[in-house]
């Protein structure tokens, strides 16, 4: 039986004498009963490739050209969308790639061109209100993003041969991009009701009133796209931004809980760099906030005897600054060096001692690190993870919550290196890690393309769970990473209800509820390489609660800028060779982790 078996597969592999479109005849070696026949492959010449019909190209172009019209007006096509994938095919090998690449940029050309009617035939005292205006605009918008998406279907085997065999030429997607851009959104009245409207929104809801933020996201996105977005709206922006705050603080400085009016409006800007904002404009934004808002003010501030209520100001001050310095949001060191110049002059050496500390501690970590290198460079197995370590004096830093989780193995490996390194130098002392202000970037694959995800530490541990299953609950997820209820909810909500949904709910909805269920979202599209995926934060009231400082003095580690070079990403955190697919995401050659540590001293030495 297992005779017969081993000639049944053996037959399997026979055949007879096959012939190929290309004139090549193949004779198999089982066709000869002599022992040893030599095999023998008989090659003839290639049969001439057959000639088009004269009217072929003509007619072809004609059934696309009736196909792209009826997808620009919204109807139905006449033909099989395969038929006319197949037409393009055989235009292209018979090399009419030139005229059809030209001849479909035209046929696009000339539609959008008679899109900018509708927007200049109402002049700016039409009753055509500026929100209708934006909605017709976004409207417009759309439609071309989703007509050039399936033109692009149509013609993809000219994208992918002929255009990108040319550097030169813009792709299908980038060329709807261009035309959009010099024909629409480049003509100046237009532009200018664009950005006028979206500024008359933005003004709206800083005044308190509810808009559509999902209008104004789109509008911006588009901006973005078409790369007009700073020159066309963040310099007006930023400028109105200026021009409402400066005014606001001359009107409410004097107020007693000014400060906390202060820190709500912060908190506001924050959340619409996180809904409707490019990510670019955070810095900028932030930083004109806090200039017109304190900057211009302190002096008078500290006059009218806030200064005596300065343990508040303080913890305010610091918290914000301590976020800038540790996740590298600062726009100037110069500036804030500058800031704290006004406040030493103001309030004396002892206002800013530790905000001058909190400074000083930054420069202190770079020597430790030296020292670090040099100790991991000896060991007899040297890590691959590359680590960076700031060492903080607690008393100068805010205070942060403990907060237990659950960290992958060369994590927590990584943690009981430096503890011996830095123990072994400094003896009686205690490390706490603190995870709450952890980040990382995650390399991981998404059908568009490669992608870097800019995320807390929180959010670290929720998608690098994808690599080991598909579909996770919300108490599967709380279990398996250790964050606590209210902090996972948040961090739920800003993969999977945010801007960036690296993540699928379901059901759907803007609250995290206990019976939702997540999966991987591998159709995530985004126009940046590099995405920061913002940490949905707490409602609070910042400052109110002044820093209490311990008569043991505390030194506090913070935070470690981990530099992977080998099995970091959206990936398990181990060796071996195994393979993912499907919503697994790829191992990548290096990332980055940053993690949190507090350190407990006996003694005041560092």
């Amino acid at each position: 039986m297992a005779e017969d078996i081993r000639q049944d597969k053996k037959a399997n592999f026979s055949a007879l004498t096959e012939h190929n479109n290309n004139g090549v005849t193949k004779i198999s070696g089982l066709a000869s009963n002599k022992t040893g026949a030599s095999k023998k492959l008989v090659i003839k010449n290639f049969k001439d490739r057959p000639k088009l019909a004269d009217n072929y190209t003509e007619d072809t172009w004609l059934k696309l050209r009736d196909a792209v019209g009826a997808i620009q007006n919204s109807t139905s096509i006449k033909y099989n969308l395969e038929e006319l994938y197949q037409a393009v095919e055989n235009l292209c090998s018979y090399k009419v790639s030139p005229t059809l690449y030209k001849q479909l940029r035209q046929v696009c050309e000339d539609h959008v061109q008679a899109q900018i009617h509708q927007f200049r035939e109402y002049p700016l005292h039409c009753s055509l209100d500026s929100l209708s205006f934006l909605k017709r605009m976004n409207r417009c918008w759309q439609d071309h993003c989703r007509q050039t998406i399936m033109i692009r279907s149509i013609f993809l085997f000219l994208d992918r041969t002929y255009v990108l065999q040319n550097s030169l030429l813009p792709s299908i997607w980038d060329t709807g991009l261009e035309l959009f851009r010099n024909h629409i959104v480049s003509d100046g009245a237009v532009q200018k009701r664009t950005v006028d409207g979206i500024l008359e929104q933005i003004e709206r809801e800083r005044n308190g009133e509810t808009v559509d933020r999902s209008l104004l996201r789109s509008l911006l996105g588009m901006l973005s796209d078409l790369q007009v977005y700073k020159e066309s709206f963040e310099e007006r922006f930023l400028m109105e931004t200026n021009r409402l705050y400066a005014a606001e603080g001359q009107r409410l400085m004097q107020e007693r809980d000014y400060l906390h009016h202060v820190a709500r409006r912060l908190e506001e800007e924050n959340d619409r760099v996180i809904s409707y904002l490019d990510q670019s404009t955070q810095k900028p934004l932030i930083s004109n906030v806090e200039k017109q808002l304190l900057g211009e003010h302190m002096t008078a501030i500290l006059q009218k005897g806030i200064y005596q209520q300065y343990d508040v100001f303080e913890a305010f001050y610091k918290k914000d600054l301590a976020k800038r310095l540790l996740v590298g949001k600062s726009a100037s060191v110069d500036a804030e060096k500058s800031m704290l110049s006004k406040l030493k002059h103001e309030c004396g050496a002892a206002f800013t001692s530790k905000l001058e500390g909190m400074f000083k501690d930054m420069e202190l970590s770079k020597d430790v690190m030296i020292q670090y290198k040099q100790y991991t460079q000896n060991q007899s197995e040297p890590s691959q993870l590359e680590l960076t370590v700031n060492i903080l004096t607690m008393g100068y830093w805010p205070s942060y919550t403990p907060m237990e989780v659950h960290l992958p193995p060369e994590m927590v490996k990584l943690q009981e290196v430096f503890k011996l390194f830095y123990l072994g130098k400094h003896s009686g002392r205690k490390l706490q890690w603190q995870p709450t202000l952890g980040h990382a970037v995650l390399k991981t694959e998404f059908k568009e393309g490669k992608k870097e995800l800019q995320v807390s530490l929180f959010q670290t541990l929720v998608l690098l769970m994808f690599n080991e299953g598909e579909e996770f609950s919300v108490e599967e997820i709380k279990s398996a990473t250790g964050i606590e209820e209210g902090e996972l909810r948040r961090t739920l909500q800003s993969l999977a209800c945010g801007k960036a949904r690296v993540l699928n709910k379901s059901p759907r909805g803007k609250d995290i509820e206990d019976g939702d269920r997540f999966n991987f979202n591998n159709d995530f599209r985004h126009k940046l390489f590099r995405i920061k995926i913002n940490q949905i934060q707490m409602k609070e009231t910042v400052g109110l609660t002044p820093v209490s400082v311990s008569v043991k003095e505390t030194v506090g580690l913070t935070p470690l800028s981990v530099s992977v070079k080998e099995t970091v990403g959206l990936t398990p955190l181990c060796e071996g060779n195994g393979t993912l697919s499907g919503l697994y995401l790829p191992v990548e050659q290096k990332g980055v982790l940053t993690l949190i540590i507090v350190l407990y001293q006996t003694n005041s030495s560092i």
